[in-house]
């Protein structure tokens, strides 16, 4: 079994919770109610704070913040949590903060995402497997974001909106409706750019099915049709596709609204 290796410089609570195979780098900070997995990296000037679990696998990148207090005035010193899954990137300069009461009471990220430096991810996020957020994308509180989406770099994410599986983001884009699964969005406001072809390919779909999901597409956001009615429209042709199924269902569960 790998030793954990601490730089003498690092502060690391006794009450701290470390895996074998970790390292911590020079004055790096990690506190009591912390849970490392087995084989993290952590490097220098790094603050692990607050009820947190990290799990195995995962690369801390120097000067990251992980596990502070929301940035909300309600909060009140709750018992929140972060829970951070398994072989994720975090690159410099991050931040990722503890859940709230009223947003259920835990920020959770997913495994093998890719965290680029200066990205923020506030309370209550919900972050999936996969994904990509690029230099200095701010998730403000309560964002969903789905398996395998791309967020372009100095993007910003309204509170309670969500990102749809394998969507993509294009870059300064003010992310303020949600951005159904497997479409490619930008813009101030966001709007719709069509499918995310290369991220379709990439996943091995046939043409077959692309052609289906780009059908779907134009029934959704291309008619002047409700949205309620052209989710009934595409349910109806591909009782079937689960892809269909999963476009139909997020844009139902939408709250802020879907972009079109």
């Amino acid at each position: 079994m790998t030793e954990t290796a601490i730089h003498p410089t690092a502060l690391v609570d006794p009450k701290a919770e470390l895996g074998s195979g970790v390292s911590v780098g020079p004055f790096t900070v990690i506190g009591p109610q912390v849970r490392v997995g087995d084989g993290c990296e952590i490097g220098s000037h790094v603050v692990l704070s607050g009820n947190t679990t990290i799990g195995p696998g995962n690369r801390i990148f120097p000067h990251n913040a992980i596990g502070g207090i929301p940035q909300d005035l309600k909060y009140a010193g709750e018992d929140t949590r972060l829970e951070i899954g398994e072989r994720n990137t975090f690159r410099e300069f991050m931040t990722v903060n503890l859940g709230t009461e009223g947003g259920g009471g835990v920020t959770r990220i997913g495994n093998g995402n890719l965290f680029m430096a200066y990205v923020h991810v506030a309370h209550d996020c919900i972050i999936g497997d996969r994904t990509i957020l690029a230099n200095a994308v701010t998730l403000a509180g309560h964002v969903e974001v789905e398996d395998g989406a791309v967020v372009g770099g100095l993007s910003a994410v309204h509170q309670f909106t969500r990102i749809g599986s394998l969507a993509m983001i294009g870059g300064c884009s003010a992310v303020d409706q949600d951005v159904a699964p497997f479409c490619m969005a930008i813009g101030n406001r966001i709007s719709l750019r069509g499918l995310n072809l290369v991220g379709l390919k990439r996943l091995g779909l046939s043409r077959d099915d692309i052609r289906i999901l780009k059908d779907a597409y134009g029934e959704l956001f291309t008619t002047d049709r409700p949205l309620k009615e052209s989710v009934q429209v595409i349910q109806n042709k591909w009782p079937k596709d689960i892809r269909v199924a999963r476009l139909a269902a997020f844009v139902e569960a939408s709250e802020r609204g879907v972009c079109r």
